[in-house]
Order: structure tokens, then sequence, then C-alpha cells
């Protein structure tokens, strides 16, 4: 009899043996379950190995060994001639490689050792929904005018460094809009439901009639659930009638010439989704890709279209670089994209069919989780010389000081699900983790960005060590760890809660156990219970304290993590009872559609608010987490 495989190492295609549990249980990869994934990646019975990747990732200064004599033109267009090793002083950057023997590219890719580190005094700052953000100025839910005005006056007043914000992300330009800021249609281009119309240029003309829009907008200005389509049917309207009177910019042109074929991809991407709707894989065939000659003849009929979603990406460019010239902004990258998006139209060849993203059964969610993403082919993402990496995070870190990424165990392994899950279970992936994390380390120094990598849940024990080693924040939340803040990480982050967990009100409240409970879940009475006797061992608070004196108290302890960065969440610092996303959950409960209860003009006098800041705002920690690599 063969031995069982009892470790998870992958075949050639990333796919791996099986996995353990949270409990340390083994569950094998089936048959069935490799048949259903290989088929997922385009691989059949007789598909031979991968070849040769046709990119090469390198540390800067290592001496590679070269199959024979080659050319390597660099970035910049300087040629220069390479034998027996590469060159040790070759910079950073996106390079080309050929061998004299056979002449094809090769894509070399030289990479710092690690991404730029945390600098200076201790940074805090606000984490904040977007969405939720509001101002008397909003049309019915939060835009980048808001987040400026919220990081002038948390840099200039509060003492802040950062802004955590949740991604703004472009979904489908069609109705219903997707309320999840994490199933975005496209992570390299921008929600246009995050504009200010007042700062588009023209807009204080008149006889546009905007001001009637205007009205409506402010109108639902606090009101939960936020009505996005509402806001969508409204500011679409203003921007139409703006875009008829505009008369052009050379900023203009030379944003789309920078953005170059991503952006006018992206933008008939917009115009076919508005003729056919949402979800590509029903359009006529003729569309359902971007190579396809249908596709460039009908960018060529509908070109003022074209130009107009165009204009609408150059807009919110705009408009979030001067929100990050207020303050350090780090925005947040989600794990995946939807399958009926942008991105997946324009990468399907390098996306597995059939499958999503997801994770385990384990003690909280027995049944496991889909998340309805699809996934890159590892091999395929490789034939690619990774450019949708590339891309994907070039533009994440686009007027960022930092980045947050969700999920980051993504970069080493995905548990992968069947659509049509059955009897067969969901299997672990493998992804070329090393050449993953250079990239991440040559974009971050080339934004000048501090990465941090969303390590929560069940992280391999080499993970988190990999991640220290590239100079990656983890991420510490005072719900997960068991040791006081104190004892957390220098290079990390620090944190209360996130979007998926639990506010410190509706713990100390109970509300948040009400909620799940009138949302149809059935609501963990032991664990809010810990959560809450945590709040009182942490803070030492009496049982009849107020919210805001746990709130006020929790922050103080937060305060003593000698993590580089400390964020508290804007709902936190509001008492806010709900969290903004309530996991299994859909129509029974409004997720990522709750306004924060006060607006701005609110928060920059709320006493709790200015408690919580003079909170974090103590004493930088003894140990620079920051170091040289």
């Amino acid at each position: 009899m063969e031995q069982e495989v009892r470790d998870d190492r992958s075949d050639d295609w990333g796919l791996t043996a099986g996995y353990r549990d949270i409990d340390g249980r083994w569950h094998p990869t089936s048959p069935e379950a490799r048949a259903v994934f290989l088929a997922a990646m385009g691989v059949g019975p007789d598909t031979p190995p991968p070849g040769p990747p046709a990119v090469r990732v390198v540390q800067a200064g290592e001496r590679r060994r070269l199959p024979g004599p080659a050319e390597i033109r660099l970035e910049e267009g300087a040629v220069l001639r390479a034998e027996g090793t590469l060159p040790p002083d070759l910079p950073l950057g996106y390079h080309e490689l050929r061998l004299l023997s056979d002449g094809l590219p090769i894509r070399l890719i030289v990479a710092p050792a690690c991404c730029v580190g945390p600098e200076g005094p201790r940074g805090w700052g606000w984490g904040v929904q977007l969405y939720a953000l509001w101002s008397r100025q909003s049309w019915g839910m939060g835009d980048f005018g808001d987040l400026a005005r919220l990081g002038r006056w948390s840099a200039r007043e509060a003492g802040a460094r950062l802004l955590l914000v949740s991604p703004a992300d472009a979904v489908l330009p069609v109705l219903p809009q997707q309320p999840s800021p994490y199933s975005p249609s496209s992570r390299r281009f921008l929600n246009p439901l995050y504009l200010r119309i007042e700062d588009v240029p023209g807009a204080s003309e008149a006889g546009l009639g905007l001001e009637p829009l205007a009205a409506a907008g402010r109108a639902k200005n606090g009101m939960g659930p936020i009505d996005r389509d509402a806001v969508f049917r409204l500011k679409m309207m203003a921007l139409e009638r703006l875009w008829a009177r505009w008369g052009g910019s050379p900023d203009f042109e030379r944003y789309c010439a920078e953005r170059g074929r991503a952006l006018t991809e992206y933008a008939v991407f917009c115009t076919l989704a508005e003729r056919f709707g949402a979800g590509w894989p029903a359009w006529p065939a003729e569309f359902r890709h971007p190579a396809s000659p249908a596709v460039q003849a009908w960018s060529a009929s509908v070109r003022p279209r074209v130009r107009f979603h165009q204009w609408l990406q150059w807009l919110l460019d705009r408009q979030l670089a001067r929100a990050a010239a207020e303050i350090r902004l780090v925005r947040d990258l989600p794990v995946g994209v939807d399958p009926d998006g942008a991105d997946a139209w324009a990468w399907q060849d390098v996306l597995a069919r059939g499958v999503s993203i997801g994770a385990p059964p384990d003690t909280f969610n027995p049944g496991g989780q889909d998340w309805g993403l699809p996934p890159f082919v590892p091999h395929r993402l490789r034939a690619a010389a990774y450019e949708p990496f590339v891309e994907t995070l070039r533009a994440a870190l686009r007027h960022a000081g930092g980045l947050r990424i969700d999920h980051v165990m993504g970069l080493f392994r995905l548990f992968w699900v069947p659509w049509s899950a059955g009897a067969t279970p969901g299997a672990y992936v493998r992804y070329p983790a090393d050449d993953l994390l250079a990239i991440v380390a040559l974009e971050s120094h080339r934004a000048g960005a501090v990465i941090v990598g969303e390590d929560l849940g069940t992280v391999e024990e080499e993970v988190r060590g990999a991640l220290a080693a590239r100079q990656i924040l983890s991420y510490r939340l005072l719900w997960f760890e068991a040791e006081l803040p104190g004892r957390y990480p220098a290079l990390s982050l620090a944190a209360v809660s996130t979007h998926d967990l639990p506010t410190i009100a509706g713990v100390w409240t109970g509300a948040d156990l009400d909620a799940q409970r009138a949302a149809g879940l059935p609501g963990d009475e032991a664990a809010a219970r810990a959560l809450h006797d945590r709040l009182r061992a942490v803070t030492g608070v009496v049982a009849d304290a107020t919210v805001d004196q746990v709130v006020t108290q929790i922050h103080e302890r937060l305060a003593e993590a000698p993590s580089a960065w400390i964020v508290a969440t804007l709902d936190d610092a509001l008492a806010a009872p709900d969290r903004p996303n309530l996991p299994g959950t859909t129509t029974e409960r409004p997720n990522w559609a709750l306004p924060l209860p006060e607006p701005i003009e609110v928060i920059e006098r709320h006493p709790l608010v200015r408690a919580v800041a003079t909170a974090l705002a103590g004493s930088p920690p003894a140990d620079d987490p920051a170091r040289r690599c």
C-alpha cells in the first residue's frame, strides 16, 4: 500500500496534494477534485508540463548565471552585453533579456530585497469606509472631496499621519450597482460614484441644471442604507451634461497616453456593458474577447462614449491626487475581481474558469466560503510575464503612500472552490510567492509606499517570516491577538477591528449579537461574551462603563503597541454599533451600505473622536521598526 501523502507539496501546475485544516486534520485532494481544477486551468491529460517561463525575477546585485552570451535592453532603452552571469549593477526595473543563441525575449525583473519600510516616528491614522463618509456637500455617500477634507483635518488638527481607505475600485457601470468594494469590475480603475461633482471642470457654469440634482443627492445624506443606484443616476446625469460642454485639456490627453491600452480597453468594456448589460460571458460571442475584430470595430463606432469613460477616469485620478496631497493614503487591494467585470474580460486567458477563490470549512463557516472571484492560473500568469499582477499593483499604488493587500496569503496559495461544488471539495493551489513578493517590493520602491499584508486567519508558519523579510507590515487586531498590544511586533499595523468584525460599541452593548440574530444568523453568544470580557480585561473598566469610556480606554491600550502604524476606525471613534459588513448575510441586512452616524462637520469637533486621536498621538515606540535591506 502506498503511504498517504502528508504534506502540501504542489505539482507542476501548483495544485497541492492536500491541506491541514485549522484543527490539524489532513484533507487530501481527491482525483475527482484534481480533474476539476486541472480542467479549470485548461490542462488536459496530454498537456505537457509548462516550459521555461518568459520571465526571470532576480534580486538587485544577484549574479544569476546565464546559459550563454546575452543582450540586455534596459527599461530606459540602453543595451548591455552579458556573458557568464548577469551584471551585478543592473538597475531596478523591467528589462528585456535575449540570449544570443535563440534571440527569444525574456522579461528580466530586477527587484530590491524588500519593500519601503516605515520610517520616522510612529504613525497613526483613521480607517474609513469611503462610501460611509459624508459631509453636507455629499450626494448621498462619501466622495473624494470628503476624503480630501478628512485628510486635511486629520493631518493638520488631529495629528494623524495616514488614512487607511476602503477600496475605491471601479464596479460595473450598470444598475444595480455592486455594493461590495471587494468585488470590483477592475482593480486598475476607479469608481465614478466617488467623484465630487462640484470639483469637475465646468461645474460652476450656469445653465447646466445641476442644482436640482445636487439637492436630490444631498437629501439622501446620512440615510441608510446608502442608495448607490440613485447616486449613480444623479451623478451620471450631471457628468453627461458636463461632458457635453467640456472643451478638452492637454492634461487629459497626457493621462490617456500614460494609461495607454489598459485605459482604452477598460473604457471600451464600459460601453459594451452599457449596451449588453452585466456579464460579458453572456454577450454576443463576437464581443466576448477584447482582441476580437468586432470589439475593435465597436470601439471606433462609439469613440465619443469611449472618450467619456476615459474622461471619468481622468477626473477621478485628479481628485484622488488632491486627497493624497493632504495626507498619506493607504489604499486597499482586494484579493480578486468580479468574474463579470472588466479585468476578468481583459485577462480571461490567464484566469481559471468555473472556479472561485474561497476558504476551507472551519468552526465559523462549516460549509467553507466561496468569494465568487476567479483566480489567476499560476503557469499562465508566469507565461504573461506577470504583467496583469504588475498592472494591478501599479494602479493600486497610484497616489498612495501605502497599500493594504487583502488576504496576503494569496501570494503564496489560494483555496479554489468549483462553481458547481456538489461533492467536489476545494483544494489549495500554490503561486510563485518569491516572484510575486519581489514585484511587490519593486512597485513599493517606485511608489515610495509601505506595504501592509492582511495576514489574519489561518496563516502558514513560513508566511509571516517571508513577509517580515520583505519588510511587509503584519496586520494585528486586538480581537484576534492573545497577547496585549505591548507585545505586538514593531513591523506591524495594529488596530482593534476591521470591516468584517464587530465594532467596540457593538460588542460592549450587545448590539452586534442582536444584529446577527435579526439577520437570521444563529449568533454565537459565547464568542460575543468572550469579546466583551476581553474588553474589560484589556481596559480594566467597570461593568457599567459607558461606551465612550470603553472606546477611549481601548485605544489608550492600543497606543502601547510598538507597531509602526496604529489605526482606529471612524466607526469605533463614533461609537457606531453596526459593523460595515456582516458575513453570511445578503438581503437580510444591508452590507457595505451604512453611513457613518455623523457628517465630517461633526466629526471634526466630536469629543470621542478627539479623545481617540489624543490617545493614539502619544509617545512613539522605543523601537524603530524600519530597517535597511
